[in-house]
C-alpha cells in the first residue's frame, strides 16, 4: 500500500475519532468519495493499526444507529418549514 494511502487512512480515522464524524462529513472535508472513507476506515487501516480502526469503527455504528432520527428530524424541519410560508 502507498504511503499516502496509509496516512490518509489514519488522518481519516483521527477525524472521525475527534469530531464524532459521520462518512459524509469526512468524505467532504478531506474531498474524497464516501466508499473510500468506508474503505480505508474498514479494510485499509484494520492492516495497518487495527487498535484505531476499531475506535472510529464504533463512532461510526453509533452514527450509523442514529441515522435515520437525524434524517427523520431532517424531513420534520423540512415540511414544519413549508408549512410557515
Amino acid at each position: 500500500m502507498k504511503d499516502y494511502i496509509e496516512e490518509r487512512a489514519i488522518d481519516i480515522a483521527n477525524y472521525i475519532i475527534e469530531n464524532n464524524a459521520t462518512v459524509r462529513q469526512t468524505a467532504k472535508q478531506f474531498g474524497i468519495s464516501k466508499s473510500t472513507v468506508h474503505k480505508d476506515v474498514t479494510e485499509r487501516l484494520m492492516q495497518i493499526n487495527p487498535a484505531l480502526a476499531k475506535e472510529a469503527r464504533k463512532v461510526l455504528d453509533v452514527n450509523k444507529q442514529e441515522r435515520h432520527i437525524r434524517g427523520g428530524l431532517a424531513t420534520r424541519e423540512k415540511y414544519q418549514h413549508m408549512h410557515r410560508d
